[in-house]
């Protein structure tokens, strides 16, 4: 462990840190617009430049080696002068516009200005062409806003293995996006919204739906309700002070009752819904193979992730029949509102508007998908992000921490601890197998306090065994038979996934795929920045909501039961079929 001596204080560094990381353990916080956790240093921003004792030049301090004795100072007046002026450069090709964007005291750009004292552009001059690109319903891009710190071709390249935007062009040209100039929608951009989590400015964004659900819940010919994802409970508490992981869904109906909605509803009851169809949908094929001994599309893929599902449709069309035909819980709650719930309520359907908030960007592009219209209608008008909904509460001038904690509404407020967990990497895979256990033996899920834990933390590919002993006379057929599951997280992590069970290395029978780093709990529409410290708060807190719940598997869930019982007959049935799934 090599020693360094940061500004006059010694510390003892690790073999393979940098000098950033050795100044941070000397209790230095070295401005970085480029260095991100777990991707390789670029130092392409020069923000972070320090000085080394024998150095003629000034290094930069995130993909600078620290070595046995080195000096290092980062706050001479030459470091000063220099960030100063990378800075204002920085600022002269940047589409400022402060007090119109989104990002405002969200934006690192400014907040390294504002330190810095910059209050003024000493370099005024050409701009690079604009362009916005709007092309897509998840995310959009402003060229003129970016600075070309490459965070976005890292998510998008080494994390996520997509590639839809790289640097394009040479120097002052250079522009970050897709090839030949084209927009997002001519590429395999799956808006996942990772690009838009890590960008440090307003260059990459969601398509902000705000000012639609404000209007809608202005308009009086309108019943306007919405629905949360389980991410949302361990995430937004953070826009408002909280540390990440505190788990605020209480405070969270108490504000978008005050809104104005008409109903305030958990997409959780849905997540149970989910495992009560995608459950059903695994025992069948595993009854064609194990009992029928017919062909059958074995793994059963989960479907609950937009991104995944554009991911595979795009780059693996062949896995298509091993997908799950089930909708995600948000078009499942969607369809359901605007049929059951309607009905109930005597509520035209042409006059109840859905919203959803998620953590998630591509669920924007997931509403609007075709077969998201099973209802007769579109099933989810809106979708606002975390980060949007936060923005809303602010613009109402609500005190969200004063909020006393509200309850949501029946009958779609109701659910396990099974849709609590839903948000985490691994989570719907563990849900699946509370229920799948327990209809094929009669018994919950073996294991400690119901927990699956092999797939369960951070590794990028998790593969755990789940032995069918003691069988149901019905499900007889699967005495002893253990099913092979695995999960990934990551587009990239997934890729890996795939491609070794197509060179035959590996063979599962259920695998769960989110292409969010964490699961939804990392989501692109989440507050930033999202780190794996932040990402382990929020499961943490998922977790230990569903290990407080009375009911922890989602076929305990009375409200889904009758849900069955009053309308959708049986899990997998014509008309769950009809509404609920989706025909490929």
């Amino acid at each position: 462990m090599p020693t360094v001596n940061v500004n006059g204080r010694d510390v003892s560094a690790r073999d393979d840190w940098s000098v950033l990381e050795a100044a941070q353990a000397a209790g230095y916080e070295i401005p970085t617009l480029c260095k991100m956790e777990g991707c390789s240093p670029l130092g392409a921003c020069r923000v972070c430049m320090v000085e080394v004792e024998g150095q003629e030049r000034l290094q930069a301090a995130c993909s600078t080696p620290a070595f046995e004795g080195m000096v290092v100072k980062t706050n001479t007046p030459k470091v000063r002068e220099a960030l100063r002026t990378v800075v204002e450069l920085l600022l002269s090709e940047h589409e400022g516009l402060c007090v119109f964007c989104d990002r405002d005291q969200d934006c690192e750009l400014r907040q390294i200005a504002g330190n810095l004292g910059i209050h003024a552009n000493p370099y005024e001059g050409a701009k690079p062409r604009r362009r916005f690109d709007d092309s897509v319903p998840g995310i959009f891009r402003d060229t003129g806003k970016c600075i070309k710190c490459r965070r976005c071709v890292q998510i998008c390249n080494d994390v996520q293995g997509l590639g839809a935007i790289f640097p394009q062009g040479r120097g002052y040209d250079t522009v970050i996006g897709p090839a030949f100039g084209r927009s997002l929608s001519e590429v395999t951009c799956v808006q996942c919204g990772q690009c838009a989590a890590v960008c440090p400015v307003g260059a990459i964004g969601e398509r902000n739906q705000i000012d639609e659900v404000w209007a809608a819940l202005a308009d009086p010919r309108k019943r306007v309700i919405v629905q949360t994802a389980p991410a949302i409970r361990a995430a937004l508490g953070e826009c408002f002070g909280y540390p990440p992981g505190a788990l605020v869904a209480g405070k969270t109906n108490a504000a978008l009752r005050r809104m104005g909605f008409d109903g305030v509803f958990e997409t959780n009851f849905a997540a149970d819904l989910t495992i009560m169809e995608e459950g059903t949908e695994l025992l069948g094929r595993l009854a064609a193979q194990f009992r029928d001994h017919t062909r059958t599309h074995l793994p059963l893929i989960t479907s609950c992730c937009p991104g995944w599902i554009a991911f595979a449709e795009s780059l693996y069309p062949e896995l298509m029949p091993y997908i799950s035909t089930c909708k995600s819980p948000q078009q499942m709650f969607g369809t359901v509102a605007k049929t059951y719930y309607a009905r109930s309520e005597d509520i035209d359907p042409a006059d109840l508007v859905v919203v959803s908030v998620m953590p998630c960007t591509a669920k924007k592009a997931e509403a609007v998908r075709p077969e998201m219209y099973s209802s007769g209608y579109q099933d989810v008008d809106y979708v606002i992000t975390t980060r949007e909904l936060s923005t809303m509460i602010n613009t109402l001038g609500l005190d969200f921490g004063e909020l006393e904690a509200e309850e949501p509404d029946a009958p779609f407020g109701a659910a396990t601890g099974a849709a609590d967990i839903f948000a985490n990497t691994g989570g719907v895979m563990e849900a699946a197998l509370r229920t799948a256990h327990y209809v094929v033996t009669g018994r919950p899920l073996p294991g400690e306090n119901l927990h699956v834990k092999p797939v369960a933390g951070l590794a990028g590919v998790k593969e755990a065994g789940v032995e069918f002993q003691n069988c149901r006379e019905a499900w007889s057929f699967l005495e002893g038979v253990e099913l092979s599951v695995a999960v990934a997280h990551g587009l990239g992590n997934a890729r890996s996934l795939v491609e070794s069970v197509r060179r035959g290395e590996k063979s599962y029978g259920f695998v769960e795929v989110m292409a969010c780093p964490g699961g939804c709990i990392g989501g692109g529409g989440q507050p930033r920045m999202t780190s794996d410290e932040v990402r382990l708060a929020r499961i943490k807190a998922l977790y230990s909501d569903d290990e407080g719940k009375p009911s922890r598997a989602s076929h305990e869930n009375p409200h889904v039961q009758r849900l069955y019982d009053e309308f959708l007959e049986e899990p997998n049935s014509r008309i769950a079929h009809e509404l609920l799934h989706v025909h490929r």
